[in-house]
């Protein structure tokens, strides 16, 4: 397919999420990759370097900045109202996805019905005689019934005498055909509550795909055979319930992942709470629990850094798993043949083909 622009066709996207970002792979690894738990200890490790390099680097010694008026206890009232209102900020969260569970007996026979339906609608479309109950499963199959689509289409204008016609297939089918394999083979074997589901799922670039596919009718429509136009509806049908079956799924993982949150803050807030309070009430820079050094570092700058470390660790979890949801949110605010990104396409078919 091609990938530069020479005025009939649209120049192509990559079908990797990685590489139609505009951010370093890193960063994309940190943000969506990597463990929610790892990257906020990451966070609580980086809070703690920071605090004993700046304590090093100050001219005056920490004993004698800690002693000199009332800079621990202002610090720590503070993480504790932080802390309270962050346990609030959790019981909003679980509201919040409680509210899309809660409701009265018709608005829930609403959604299993439009559930039904949609499932129906998949099962109309894939070769299998139950749509796939397991998410995974389920978007594995669209994935490779629009493969089987894009193979039959090929062969239906295997033999067309119009080259701009099997050029345009070509470039359609084509990339399809190995992105479908790509994604399915990563969804195989995935399970649901983990990443790994959204993401491969995210690497199937279908707003593309069905633009193309409409460029295609648009621009030779006139010229495809009976059979073509018939295997390239049914690929345009796959492709539009891959996005709403995605969506769904995104829509479950992150109330998951919302649950996981508000779990993970409530355990680390007591710990949190209890740290700050001690330091409040026992800690003193003065004393002689915490005179000395040790590695060549003040014993009370340790400490204040180990305990400062302890109450941002709500903070850090909070961040780690918004990070991913809100990345996650915004490659995928389309639905459908939109493509939200900076790049030189043609915008309008020529309808004069």
């Amino acid at each position: 397919m091609s990938g530069t622009d020479d005025g009939d066709s649209d120049p192509q996207p990559s079908d990797k999420l990685r590489r139609r970002v505009d951010e370093s792979t890193l960063k994309l690894r940190l943000l969506m990759d990597a463990d929610r738990l790892v990257v906020a200890a990451g966070l609580v490790g980086f809070v703690f370097v920071s605090i004993v390099v700046v304590g090093i680097a100050h001219p005056t010694d920490a004993a004698a900045l800690l002693s000199d008026g009332d800079p621990t206890e202002t610090l720590f009232q503070a993480f504790v109202t932080a802390i309270i209102t962050g346990v609030t900020l959790v019981l909003t969260l679980n509201q919040l996805v409680l509210s899309q569970e809660l409701g009265a007996v018709g608005d829930q026979r609403d959604r299993m019905e439009g559930a039904m339906t949609f499932r129906e609608d998949v099962r109309e479309v894939v070769t299998e005689p139950v749509a796939p109950a397991e998410p995974s499963a389920l978007l594995r199959t669209l994935v490779l019934t629009s493969r089987d689509h894009a193979q039959d289409l090929r062969d239906a204008i295997a033999d067309d005498d119009e080259e701009a016609v099997r050029d345009m297939v070509d470039e359609l089918t084509d990339s399809l055909i190995q992105n479908a394999e790509d994604v399915a083979s990563d969804l195989e074997g995935s399970t649901f509550g983990e990443f790994d589901v959204v993401f491969a799922a995210l690497d199937y670039n279908y707003s593309w795909k069905i633009h193309v596919a409409r460029r295609l009718r648009a621009e030779h429509g006139d010229e495809l055979s009976e059979e073509a136009l018939e295997r390239l509806d049914a690929l345009e049908n796959v492709l539009s319930l891959y996005g709403p079956a995605r969506e769904h799924v995104k829509t479950l993982y992150f109330q998951w992942e919302l649950v996981d949150l508000s779990r993970a803050i409530t355990y680390a807030a007591i710990p949190a709470l209890v740290n700050t309070t001690a330091m409040l009430v026992f800690f003193d820079a003065d004393a002689a629990l915490f005179a000395g050094q040790t590695l060549g570092v003040s014993n009370v700058l340790l400490v204040l850094a180990v305990a400062v470390a302890i109450s941002v660790v709500p903070f850090a979890l909070m961040l780690s798993y918004v990070a991913r949801i809100a990345t996650v949110t915004k490659r995928t605010l389309s639905i459908g043949p939109f493509i939200l990104r900076e790049t030189d396409r043609s915008t309008e078919p020529d309808t004069d083909k």
